[in-house]
C-alpha cells in the first residue's frame, strides 16, 4: 500500500512539473536539460559582475535571479560585488572599461548607438556594454536568448543597434476593461484598483516588451474616451508610466480630437481656433506634470465616426500640428493615423488615405509622425502594401500592423503573422528606384527621416497565456523583433521563439518551424484566395460572410468588394475602373496591371476577372478557386497532424491546448471552404472540380449561422 501510494504522489508530481499554463511567454528558463549543459554556461550565471546603480540596474540583477533559478535551481539574492574577472560582465558605459578592453573593443563599442549593446566573448570572459542603461537591459536579454537557444558563447560577437526608433504596442483596451478586437479576455489595465496597486502582471508585461526590445505602449483604444485625459486617469496611467520606466517603456494616451468640447465644454474643436490650441497646451503641461517622460498622443481623426478636423474644414496637417504644438516643448510626439475614410466619397476606399494625405507631405510638423496601416484597406489576410510607403519623402511615416487576429480567425486560428508581416516589409516602392523596400521607408533609411516608428495593435489580454492561443504569443514576439531591425529573418525569429517558449529538441523545432513558416499561406488559401478580400461577416469579422450586402454602408460590405456576377469577380483597380493602381509607382503598374502577367495572390484585388478565363497555372478562374479553398483546408490538416506527432516531446497543458485549438481551426477552415464555394457557384454556374470535397451543407445553412456575443466587437 505504501509503494502504491508513493508511485501516485511520484505521478502527480511529475504531472504537476509537466504543467505550464504558457505564462511565462518565451521567457521560460527551463532547467538545462544535462549535466553537460549545465556545466557550459554554468559559470557564466555564477560569476557575474555589474557596474552601475539604477531602477534599471536592479531589473537587470532581478532577471538574472530568475533565469538563474530556472536554468540551475539556484537563489541568487546579490548579483553585485564579484569583481571585474568574473566571467560575466555587464557594464553600461564603454569609459568603465579597463583599459586593456576598451582598446580591444574600440573597434566594436564605436558602433553603438541609442540603446544598442555589444555582447561580446573576450579571453575567456563574456561582455556586455551598451552607452544606456536601457540597452544594457537589452544587452542582457540577448545574452539570456542565447542561452535559452543554446548558442556558442566563444564565438559570441553581437552589436545590436535598434533600427526603429519608437517600438510601440497599441491597445485598443477600453476604460470599461473591454478590448476592441481583442480575444484573450479583458484587458490587464485595471483601472479600478490604479494607482494604488500595480499588478504582478504589469510588471511581467513590461519585462516580456523589454525582453523584444519594444520601448513605448499606448494603453487606451484609439476610438478614444476623452476621460483618459482627465486627472482621475492620469493619476492612473503616471502609476503604469512609473513602474514601466526602469525597463525603457513610455506611456503613449490616445486623444480623442473633440477632447476640450467633451471634458471643458468650449463650443469648438476647430484646431485654428486660439482657444482650442490654448486648451491643448494646458492640457498637454497637465499630462507631463504627471508624467514627465510622457511620449505623446496617438490620433484616430475623420474615421469610422470619430471626430477630427474635417468637422471644421481643416486638413489632417491642421489637426495634427495642434497637438504637435503641444507636446513639442516637453519633446513628445504625435502619431497621427492615416486610416481615414468616408462612405460619402465617390471613390474606391482603398484610395482615400493616399488621396488625403500625399498632397499634404511636409505640411506637417517635424514631431508628427503618420501611422500607416500595412495595407490600403483593414488588416487583410492579404493585402498589397500601402502606396502612401514611399510616397512621402517630407513626412516621417510608421508602419502599423495588426497582432491581434481580427480578421485572420480570430484567437484560436494558429497563422504566424511574421509571414505576412516580411512580405509587406520586403516589398519594393521603387521610389528610389530598385530596392526602396518598405522597410527602408519605415527605418528612416531611404528618405532620411529623423523620427521613426513602428505600431502593432496587441493581441493581450487576461487569458492565463497571455494572447488566448499559445502560438499567438509567436506574433507579440516577432513583432518586437521585427520593429528592433525590420529586415530580420523570420525563420531565424520563429526558431529562436520556439527553443525559449517549448523545446530546444531539434526534430520538434525544425517540424514545427516548418508548420509556422506555411500556416499564413494556408489560412489565405482557405478564406480570401487569389485576391478575395472583406469577405468577413459583418462586424465581428469572425467567419465567412461573401453574402454580407446592404446596410448604412456599401464599403462595409463584402458585395462591394468582389461585385460577384455572372460574368466575373473582382474589383478593377485598374485605369478602366478606380484605377487604385495609379499610386503605385510606374514599376507596380506594369506587374498588377496585366491580368495574364500579376501574381495570382493579388489578381482579384485589382482586376474583373471572368469565371471561365484560363490563368497561368492552367485552370479556369473557378477551378483554382475551388482547388485553393480545398487546398487551404488540406494545410490545416496537414498542421494538426504535424502537431499530433510532437505528444511528448513538450508538456502536457500546452499541447493539449493547442491540439484543441487545431481541432477548431480545421472545422472553421472546412466552414470557409464550403461556405465561400457554395455562394460563389451561384455565379460561376460551375461545378466543382476533382478532388475537391462537397460541402457539408446547402448555401442555406451557412446564410442563416449566427452566433451570438462574439468576442472583440
Amino acid at each position: 500500500m505504501k509503494r502504491l501510494f508513493t508511485l501516485v504522489v511520484i505521478l502527480l508530481m511529475s504531472e504537476y512539473v509537466n504543467a505550464n499554463d504558457g505564462y511565462k511567454l518565451w521567457l521560460q528558463y527551463f532547467p538545462f536539460e544535462n549535466k553537460a549543459v549545465a556545466d557550459y554556461y554554468r559559470d557564466y550565471l555564477e560569476n557575474i559582475h555589474i557596474v552601475g546603480i539604477s531602477p534599471t540596474h536592479e531589473v537587470i540583477k532581478n532577471e538574472l535571479g530568475i533565469a538563474i533559478k530556472g536554468f540551475l535551481g539556484k537563489d541568487y539574492q546579490a548579483l553585485t560585488g564579484k569583481s571585474v574577472e568574473s566571467a560575466l560582465c555587464i557594464i553600461s558605459k564603454t569609459d568603465e572599461l579597463p583599459q586593456e578592453i576598451k582598446t580591444a573593443f574600440a573597434p566594436n563599442t564605436v558602433g553603438l548607438k541609442d540603446d544598442g549593446y555589444l555582447l561580446k566573448y573576450h579571453q575567456g570572459k563574456m561582455y556586455i556594454i551598451s552607452n544606456t542603461n536601457i540597452g544594457l537591459l537589452y544587452g542582457t536579454f540577448s545574452f539570456l536568448k542565447s542561452i535559452q537557444t543554446r548558442a556558442q558563447l566563444e564565438t559570441m560577437d553581437i552589436l545590436e543597434n535598434p533600427q526603429i526608433q519608437r517600438r510601440l504596442l497599441n491597445h485598443w483596451d477600453n476604460l470599461n476593461r473591454t478590448v476592441e478586437r481583442g480575444y484573450a479576455g479583458f484587458s490587464i489595465w485595471n483601472w479600478h484598483r490604479l494607482p494604488h496597486h500595480i499588478d504582478q502582471q504589469y510588471i511581467d508585461y513590461a519585462r516580456a516588451n523589454a525582453s523584444i526590445g519594444i520601448n513605448g505602449t499606448s494603453i487606451t483604444n484609439v476610438n478614444a474616451n476623452a476621460l483618459v485625459l482627465t486627472p482621475e486617469y492620469l493619476e492612473k496611467a503616471a502609476a503604469l508610466a512609473d513602474a514601466f520606466r526602469p525597463y525603457g517603456i513610455k506611456i503613449y494616451l490616445t486623444a480623442r480630437f473633440n477632447a476640450p468640447m467633451v471634458l471643458d465644454n468650449l463650443p469648438t474643436a476647430d484646431p485654428l481656433d486660439p482657444g482650442v490650441q490654448k486648451w491643448w497646451k494646458d492640457k498637454t503641461a497637465e499630462i507631463y506634470s504627471y508624467i514627465p517622460d510622457f511620449g505623446g498622443f496617438l490620433v484616430k481623426a475623420d474615421s469610422e465616426g470619430q471626430p477630427g478636423p474635417h468637422n471644421y474644414g481643416r486638413t489632417q496637417a491642421d489637426g495634427a500640428n495642434i497637438l504637435a504644438d503641444a507636446v513639442q516643448p516637453f519633446g513628445g510626439i504625435v502619431m497621427w493615423r492615416a486610416f481615414v475614410y468616408n462612405e460619402k466619397t465617390p471613390t474606391d476606399r482603398i484610395k482615400q488615405a493616399y488621396d488625403e494625405f500625399k498632397p499634404l507631405d511636409g505640411e506637417f510638423r517635424e514631431n508628427v509622425i503618420i501611422q500607416v496601416k500595412n495595407g490600403p484597406l483593414d488588416f487583410q489576410p492579404r493585402e498589397p502594401f500601402h502606396p502612401l510607403f514611399g510616397a512621402m519623402p517630407k513626412t516621417p511615416i510608421m508602419m502599423e500592423f495588426q497582432i491581434t487576429k481580427e480578421y485572420l480567425g480570430q484567437e484560436t486560428h494558429w497563422v504566424n503573422l511574421a509571414s505576412m508581416w516580411e512580405e509587406v516589409l520586403q516589398s519594393d516602392t521603387y521610389a528610389k528606384g530598385k530596392g526602396s523596400t518598405v522597410s527602408k521607408v519605415i527605418d528612416g533609411s531611404l528618405h532620411g527621416y529623423k523620427l521613426t516608428g513602428m505600431a502593432g495593435v496587441a493581441n493581450i489580454g487576461t487569458d492565463r497565456n497571455w494572447t488566448g492561443h499559445h502560438t499567438g504569443q509567436a506574433d507579440w514576439y516577432a513583432y518586437g523583433k521585427l520593429a528592433w531591425n525590420p529586415d530580420t529573418k523570420i525563420d531565424k525569429i520563429a526558431e529562436d521563439w520556439l527553443k525559449m517558449t517549448f523545446s530546444t529538441d531539434p526534430d520538434f523545432v525544425g517540424t514545427i518551424k516548418g508548420v509556422m513558416l506555411k500556416s499564413h499561406e494556408i489560412l489565405v488559401n482557405y478564406m480570401t484566395p487569389i485576391g478575395l478580400h472583406h469577405i468577413m461577416a459583418r462586424s465581428h469579422h469572425w467567419g465567412p460572410g461573401p453574402w454580407v450586402t446592404g446596410g448604412s454602408r456599401d464599403d462595409w460590405t463584402a458585395t462591394y468588394y468582389h461585385k460577384a456576377s455572372k460574368d466575373s469577380i473582382g474589383f478593377d483597380r485598374t485605369v478602366t475602373g478606380s484605377n487604385a493602381l495609379g499610386q503605385y509607382a510606374p514599376e507596380w503598374k506594369q506587374i498588377l496591371g496585366d491580368p495574364d502577367k500579376i501574381s495570382l495572390d493579388y489578381l482579384l484585388w485589382f482586376h474583373r476577372v471572368p469565371w471561365n478565363k484560363k490563368l497561368k497555372t492552367g485552370n479556369t478562374l473557378w477551378h483554382e478557386m475551388a482547388i485553393r479553398y480545398q487546398k487551404g483546408v488540406e494545410g490545416a490538416r496537414w498542421m494538426q497532424k504535424k502537431w499530433e506527432i510532437q505528444e511528448g516531446k513538450i508538456d502536457t497543458e500546452r499541447f493539449d491546448h493547442i491540439r484543441s485549438f487545431l481541432n477548431i481551426q480545421v472545422r472553421e477552415a472546412e466552414w470557409w471552404r464550403d461556405s465561400c464555394l457554395l455562394y460563389f457557384q451561384q455565379f460561376s454556374q460551375m461545378p466543382l472540380p476533382e478532388g475537391v470535397e462537397k460541402p457539408k451543407y446547402d448555401l442555406n445553412y451557412y446564410l442563416n449561422f449566427k452566433r451570438n456575443f462574439v468576442p472583440g466587437i
